[in-house]
């Protein structure tokens, strides 16, 4: 059997430091925004090549708290991709704001520059693209469209860790960024957690405050905040973790192009990468017209796969009082995507023997 992600797997290579970590918090004594925290804010900052830093609960957190810092609410749309997971378009709909859906290149699956305009009202306030998979949005004329408009734009990096455009590193691409550090990501804790990254000093100062029930002082409230702080021991395993990130996102890499060797000459859809990019293959998504029975053919083998995902942001109860235009590609891609095994850890061998399953399939 050949798992579509084994945890355990992931964090055993790293399970002696990882102890070693936790046991200096609990050494320390002190367990909420201390000295693990503050480095792993640094690091992580350094990593994205960026000046900020915030550590917060997790990735929807993040993305909302942007939202909120910059002052978008009620009254303001902020335009997502159609094509995501749905944390994206919570984060604007927990603020008040209204999330407004562009559909992606369906080449990328990532939100289409050229449709972006269109969208842009005068209630607009944000551009919020979207990494996903682990491969950078077209970000050069997203940023432009930003700019000519005067709109903030709003990286969703939470599948990204370490993705580039034009040599430039996710998170550092835009206004801010969010991530998140949920267990399977490419950089995951043992638990929820997530960050900010910026170069805006106004936004950073405005962002430690927001986390913080409103306070930079204790028992001093300047703003409504909320309570939402990456935890000492997750930021002290994210520490650990993140040295090893550039050399695991190697081995994604590896594991990738052998899917594309073996799988070129069949008839899925492979992922399609724009000159700009360096991925990092969070998830490695295929296309087929016939995924039922692929995906049975999987099964049978015993390869572990999923569906990133089987249905719609638009389409979502959670949704169902919006109304939003026709999204056919979202739709789309929503009935024929699935997503194969790749982790730092899963061996040529492994990725070989699925390969040969897929094109068993076409036989």
């Amino acid at each position: 059997m050949i798992e579509f992600l084994n945890l355990k797997r992931v964090n055993s290579p790293h399970q002696d430091e990882i102890c070693a970590a936790i046991q200096r918090v609990i050494d320390s004594g002190w367990y909420i925004l201390g000295r693990e925290t503050e480095l792993f804010e640094q690091e992580f900052a350094a990593y994205c090549g960026v000046k900020h830093c915030i550590g917060v609960g997790n990735g929807l957190d993040a993305l909302s708290l942007i939202l909120r810092a910059y002052g978008i609410g009620p009254g303001d749309e902020v335009i997502v991709p159609s094509n995501t997971f749905i944390a994206t378009w919570l984060a604007v709909t927990y603020v008040g704001a209204t999330p407004v859906p562009v559909e992606p290149d369906e080449r990328t699956y990532n939100i289409n520059p050229g449709l972006i305009e269109a969208a842009i009202t005068r209630r607009t306030r944000a551009i919020m693209p979207v990494h996903l998979y682990g491969q950078p949005a077209d970000m050069a004329p997203i940023i432009e469209i930003g700019k000519r408009h005067g709109l903030r734009i709003i990286e969703d990096a939470a599948q990204a860790h370490g993705a580039s455009y034009r040599g430039s590193r996710t998170g550092g691409l835009g206004d801010a960024a969010g991530f998140s550090f949920y267990p399977g990501k490419n950089l995951g804790a043992l638990g929820d957690g997530g960050a900010i990254t910026t170069n805006d000093e106004n936004l950073a100062l405005k962002l430690r405050i927001l986390r913080n029930y409103g306070s930079k002082v204790k028992y001093k409230h300047e703003l409504m905040g909320i309570n939402s702080r990456l935890d000492e021991i997750q930021a002290a395993i994210l520490r650990v973790k993140l040295k090893y990130l550039d050399f695991e996102n190697a081995s994604r890499k590896t594991i990738a192009q052998i899917y594309f060797s073996t799988l070129a000459t069949t008839p899925v859809i492979l992922p399609f990468v724009i000159n700009d990019a360096d991925p990092v293959w969070h998830l490695f998504v295929i296309r087929s017209s016939d995924r039922v029975r692929l995906k049975a053919t999987l099964d049978s083998a015993q390869i572990g796969n999923m569906i990133h995902y089987p249905i719609s942001c638009h389409q979502q109860d959670a949704y169902s009082a919006f109304e939003f235009g026709p999204l056919p590609l979202a739709e789309i891609l929503q009935k024929e995507v699935l997503s194969i095994p790749i982790s730092p850890y899963i061996t040529s061998s492994e990725a070989l023997e699925v390969g040969a399953a897929i094109r068993s399939n076409f036989r």
